[in-house]
């Protein structure tokens, strides 16, 4: 069995629930299982310590999780056409893993939420991809071939699976948006299965 890690940040609840269906999407393939995980929030204030376990959802991601994946499937909301920054944050810290090699061969996957149509969910995937290529992972994209991506008339792209909740609290996702998103988990853990020995990567 093995373990695709799916990795976000979610401020307001709409990137969690774009994470829980591509963990669906993960669990849906024979010999695959997702692992959940999140990130804490930064503080401005330098001498804020965040509590070691959340008080809800998933667990927060150590180095130790991307060693142990198969693959990963990334995931934040949108910040300026960027990633969030406590997800940034946390891959900052990886320089000890890319001088490792330590995701270098595996499958990534991307997603996120906006708060507006046109919020800049492409460009928050791409800046999320390029860590990832610099670690040398393999990315994963949602090919046309998936109808619900030709009939979404909310979130969904090529790059990645993406939500639009034009307010904050409209967290709930649209069906093409959850058929999006468990497709996107779906590919990255067919291709880890495909790629095999991927330790050996």
């Amino acid at each position: 069995m093995i373990e695709i890690l799916v990795l976000y940040y979610s401020r307001h609840g709409s990137t969690a629930q774009l994470a829980a269906q591509v963990a669906r999407g993960v669990n849906g393939i024979d010999g695959a299982n997702a692992r959940l995980r999140t990130v804490p929030p930064v503080s401005p204030d330098t001498q804020a310590i965040a509590p070691e376990i959340p008080a809800e959802g998933a667990p927060y991601a150590t180095v130790a999780d991307l060693a142990d994946c198969a693959g990963l499937v990334l995931g934040s909301p949108t910040r300026f056409g960027n990633m969030a920054a406590p997800l940034k944050y946390f891959l900052d810290g990886t320089s000890a893993d890319w001088l490792a090699g330590t995701l270098r061969g595996k499958p990534a996957g991307l997603f996120t939420s906006t708060g507006s149509l046109h919020g800049g969910q492409e460009s928050t995937l791409l800046s999320m991809a390029l860590p990832l290529m610099h670690h040398g992972m393999l990315l994963v994209g949602v090919p046309f071939t998936e109808a619900a991506l030709s009939t979404t008339r909310s979130g969904g792209t090529p790059y990645g699976a993406s939500h639009v909740a034009y307010e904050q609290r409209d967290v709930d996702l649209t069906k093409e948006e959850k058929i999006i998103a468990r497709a996107l988990g779906a590919r990255v853990a067919s291709a880890a299965l495909a790629l095999g020995n991927w330790e050996s990567r």
